[in-house]
């Protein structure tokens, strides 16, 4: 058994105060990483099915090969490795607001952070995703309109954002932005903590296609309960594309 609990790192930020620990659970009887920012949980260990499910369901929606992604969050790097766990990405950048959390993976201090920090295919950048997506080459300066997935999990749901200024990724004009960055038929693909919002399937319906929300439930031991996550799916209008099988 590990120690029962350890503060790993701990750094003020412009959101608050970040902590990264690590505790042994006696309920599911393993380690678990937690993050929190301030007094609030961020993301924990002990929850992954629907980060995974975020980066599978983005993927499973694209045919071919050589693809280019795009993650924003890196959080405790679920997504991201879930995405370079397909032989069909050729380069993953992941974008993270929060500088020690990318230390925290090219130190390992989180499970599988180092593996995914020196995989060729991916690059981790320190920077603003919703700022960049709002820049027309913010996201990919070399092939802007090019990317084929884009997949986001940054704050808690489309309503309830970490910081006020998020809140223009989930209005029209933000949508419209980071559509322009997808090449024909690239995918957007969003987790949220909250069920799923009709206003804003809305806003993705006005400027994207085949738009869905997806109910992930995962076992939740501590509430003894099934819980849910939703992952919000749509994809860029001018292509044909035939879905591919997870």
């Amino acid at each position: 058994m590990s120690t029962r609990f350890e503060e790993l790192d701990w750094r003020p930020t412009r959101l608050g105060d970040l902590s990264l620990r690590r505790r042994w659970d006696p309920f599911v009887e393993r380690e678990v990483h937690e993050v929190k920012l301030g007094d609030e949980f961020l993301m924990s260990s002990l929850f992954t099915a629907a980060e995974v499910e975020l980066a599978r369901l983005a993927l499973a929606r694209l045919p071919g090969d050589d693809l280019d992604v795009v993650v924003g969050g890196l959080g405790l790097g679920f997504t991201a490795r879930e995405v370079l766990a397909s032989s069909r990405v050729r380069s993953l950048t992941v974008v993270e607001a929060l500088a020690p959390v990318i230390d925290w993976h090219r130190r390992g201090l989180v499970p599988g952070g180092t593996s995914l920090a020196a995989d060729p295919r991916c690059r981790l950048v320190h920077g603003d995703f919703i700022e960049m997506v709002l820049r027309p080459d913010g996201l990919d300066a070399e092939t802007p309109g090019r990317l084929h997935a884009v997949v986001v999990d940054i704050d808690h749901s489309p309503r309830h954002v970490l910081h006020p200024s998020h809140t223009r990724l989930y209005e029209r004009a933000g949508t419209g932005r980071l559509a322009a960055h997808l090449s024909p038929g690239g995918v957007f693909a969003l987790w949220s903590n909250d069920p799923p919002d009709e206003d804003y399937l809305g806003v993705l319906g006005g400027v994207l296609t085949d738009v869905t929300a997806e109910t992930v439930r995962f076992p939740n031991p501590l509430q003894d309960r099934e819980a849910t996550n939703t992952v919000y799916l749509a994809s860029a209008p001018g292509a044909d594309l035939s879905v591919s099988q997870p």
